[in-house]
């Protein structure tokens, strides 16, 4: 069976014969999201994906896809940070179900680990995502470094990351939030927390940070990529500023996605804790992104109050939305009492390889 591996060049906009390449490759990667999950509530859509890959200020992204003839049956996409410090690249390799165990998951896989090292990158980190149904798979479990959670070690894509050499890192828990009919709730119980702080008031914004916190906020931000639990992982450092700020606001919009952030903010002006719900087009449902209270502030209740503030904020602006996804390493403890308490329950859970 001829396979043919090739780049995929971005086109400057989608619908255009530039395109045809690009919308097979979104469309491939919608369906190993149905394959997996049953639907496309984590898929990306063609305009999200181009949007995503195009912003390459900051991080640099590279795309491959597997051709049988017209028929895109594999894809990868690495990607790592620009910071001429950077250690580190991020590798995703799927294959089509009829095309798997003929060599050309190892063949993307080179292509995607050769991206990595020609940026000067000793170390490769690459993540998997399961549905819960998929760890009563039968046979000995593999464990991470930290937390309780394992998974079973003869599953395909376990095994392929095991075979090129990757070690795991870290697990973590995918869990889900239903909110219909909560909103009350979650204002009687944001309201009953504000009213008994003083040190640190909520605020909030959509897609745009205001200019007078934009600073801040990127500071804070800088600090999520090392100030939550790594496992096993070597984490590089994220340099963020205001520039890079704007710029996730303006891929996240361009793709069609929208930006929902609270924040708390202490006295001397500075973020102190923040969180982010992302909605992306045409769904029922919003993906929690980063969730962070600097380390110097924590102790003060701050995360359970911006989750709050913003679970409130989605009901008010997009009522129709009402299941949350979020992640968490499993060795969290102390996000994952937050979210216990709110009600999130888990639905799967996302596996992070490294090969250093």
């Amino acid at each position: 069976m001829s396979v043919e591996i090739r780049p995929i060049t971005l086109p400057e906009r989608l619908g255009t014969p530039e395109a045809v390449e690009f919308e097979r490759y979104a469309a491939f990667a919608i369906d190993i999201e149905v394959e997996r999950w049953g639907d496309d509530r984590f898929a990306y859509t063609p305009a999200e994906m181009l949007s995503m890959y195009r912003d390459d200020d900051y991080e640099i992204k590279r795309a491959f896809a597997a051709w049988h003839g017209e028929v895109c049956v594999g894809r990868t996409i690495s990607w790592g940070e620009r910071d001429a410090g950077a250690e580190s690249g991020i590798v995703i390799v799927e294959v089509a179900p009829d095309f798997r165990r003929q060599g050309i998951g190892s063949r993307l896989l080179e292509h995607a680990e050769g991206v990595i090292t020609a940026l000067g990158r000793h170390r490769n980190t690459g993540w998997i995502d399961f549905p819960l149904a998929a760890l009563d798979f039968p046979g000995p479990r593999l464990h991470a470094p930290d937390g309780e959670a394992s998974l079973p070690a003869e599953l395909p894509s376990v095994r392929f990351a095991l075979h090129h050499g990757y070690v795991l890192g870290q697990l973590e828990r995918a869990s889900v939030l239903e909110t219909s009919g909560r909103t009350e709730e979650f204002r009687t119980e944001s309201a009953r927390l504000e009213a008994r702080a003083s040190d640190y008031r909520i605020t909030g914004w959509i897609d745009h940070v205001p200019d007078a916190l934009v600073d801040s906020y990127a500071a804070a931000r800088a600090r999520m990529a090392i100030d939550v639990p790594a496992g096993g992982l070597d984490i590089d450092e994220e340099v963020w500023d205001a520039g890079r700020v704007r710029a996730h606001e303006s891929h996240a919009t361009r793709g069609g996605r929208t930006l929902l952030v609270s924040a708390a903010v202490a006295s001397d002006g500075s973020i102190a804790g923040y969180t982010e719900l992302e909605l992306p087009p045409g769904k029922p449902l919003a993906y929690q992104s980063d969730t962070l209270v600097v380390a110097a502030h924590r102790g003060h209740g701050l995360g359970m109050r911006v989750k709050l503030a913003n679970l409130v904020r989605l009901a008010e602006f997009a009522p129709e939305r009402t299941a949350v996804y979020t992640w968490n390493a499993d060795e969290n403890e102390h996000m994952l009492a937050i979210n216990i308490a709110l009600g999130f329950e888990i639905h799967g859970f996302g596996a992070e390889f490294q090969r250093g």
